[in-house]
């Protein structure tokens, strides 16, 4: 079993969440147990099969100014904040190279999204097609573009070292941070701001899933319509938001003084070339991905105690999981705390794996894992241990795990361990 090369750490992170507009009150709302799922009130939701979503509990126009915010799409938008509110949080006051601490030419951005700037893309037609050319924004291009959101991060930081976007469906959020920890571990950066974002609450995105019978259509219950692990859970719910994360080398944080939350300790990626929209059911791609990352770092199973799991609300996806969970590590899940965050956030896509991992970074850092809502008659097949209530973790060593996996079968599981 290898090593990690360089040790990776995250000194700081940022969120904005159908449960808050930061990363404190989207963790008070995850502990809380509260959902984020509402009813759709705009005119164009009356007519469709879904009219709930996840929204954002703070408008971006509250924290953007509005000639900045004209330029960038929703999904720029909320990058932007959840990235400075971790590059603050990581102790930087001012753009690299502005105050010493960080050099430009070692600094990364890795912000990832799953289907880029849809609603400027999709609105902006309309404006075309209702108002012809001359009143088409000129600014359509560079806010559509998926890299739109990253580009802004990294000239917000005056990252130089590289910027960069997987785009790998609802995996693209734990990709970029795997990404990210890669490029400080192979040399190429000391500090890499990476995470995921999305918003894609609009009438065709939401009409699509719908019609692909991906979605739940309980409109009488918005909030327990997101139910992973239920007997009768029947899709996700969409929402949207960001969460970024600072990746930094242990030593370059040292130097600094830096207050540490986690370890990254590594990824495990893989895919399951089974089919476009469905998972592979025997869990076998997720398993590969487990593999993989157990065989590249030290981590031990013994120490996992906690993991952030896709768990959509799928009836297959949210079973497969748990099958490769049990198929890897020999059944021998039962000490794993199963958190399924989806439950009161909705599917932010792109940006799952962004604030799943910000979640699962502050479960280590308080030693508690958030609760699985709206579970009220468990699955037979969810056999693992899933929490119904916040729980302690123990103290210790003890490590975390996010889950993501996207449409494709992109398969990307992330490792968090307490320092």
């Amino acid at each position: 079993m290898n090593t990690t090369p360089s040790a990776v750490v995250v000194t700081g992170i940022g969120a904005t969440t159908p449960l808050g507009g930061d990363s404190a009150s989207t963790w008070e709302g995850l502990v809380a147990g509260r959902s984020g799922v509402r009813l759709l009130e705009e005119e164009w939701a009356a007519d469709l099969p879904v009219r709930i979503g996840a929204r954002a509990a703070a408008d971006p126009s509250e924290v953007i100014p509005r000639p900045q915010a004209r330029k960038l799409d929703r999904s720029a938008q909320f990058a932007l904040i959840a990235a400075r509110e971790a590059w603050a949080d990581a102790g930087f006051t001012a753009r690299a190279g502005e105050d010493g601490t960080v050099d430009p030419d070692r600094l990364g951005a890795v912000v990832a999204s799953g289907i880029g700037g849809v609603t400027t893309l999709l609105d902006q037609y309309d404006v075309l097609r209702d108002k012809g050319v001359r009143k088409v924004s000129p600014h359509t291009v560079p806010m559509l573009m998926p890299n739109g959101p990253s580009a802004n991060v990294g000239l917000e930081v005056n990252a130089r070292a590289g910027v960069h976007t997987p785009v790998s469906a609802c995996a693209s959020g734990s990709e970029a941070i795997g990404y990210a920890v890669e490029m400080i571990r192979t040399g190429r950066a000391d500090v890499v701001v990476a995470g995921g974002t999305e918003a894609a609450i609009h009438p065709l995105p939401i009409a699509a899933f719908g019609n692909m019978m991906a979605m739940s259509k309980n409109n009488d219950d918005p909030q327990g319509a997101s139910r992973p692990y239920d007997a009768d859970r029947n899709g996700f719910v969409m929402g949207e938001g960001a969460g970024v994360i600072v990746l930094e080398s242990a030593e370059h944080a040292a130097r600094r003084g830096a207050r540490v939350y986690a370890e990254a300790v590594g990824q495990g990626v893989s895919a399951d070339s089974h089919h476009i929209t469905q998972p592979e059911p025997s869990g076998n791609g997720i398993a590969h991905a487990l593999q993989n990352l157990m065989q590249n770092t030290d981590l031990r199973a013994d120490e996992i105690m906690h993991i952030n799991a896709h768990a959509t609300s799928t009836p297959q996806g949210d079973i497969a999981e748990i099958k490769a969970l049990r198929k890897v590590f020999s059944g021998d899940v039962d000490h794993m705390a199963l958190s399924a965050t989806k439950s009161m956030t909705g599917h932010l896509l792109g940006g799952a794996g962004g604030i799943e991992t910000v979640a699962a970074v502050l479960a280590l850092h308080h030693r508690l894992a958030p609760p699985s809502i709206n579970i009220a008659n468990l699955d037979p097949e969810a056999d693992a241990d899933v929490v119904r209530e916040p729980r302690e973790l123990p103290q210790g060593r003890i490590a975390a795990l996010n889950n993501s996996f996207g449409f494709g079968g992109h398969n990307v599981v992330l490792a968090l361990r307490t320092v």
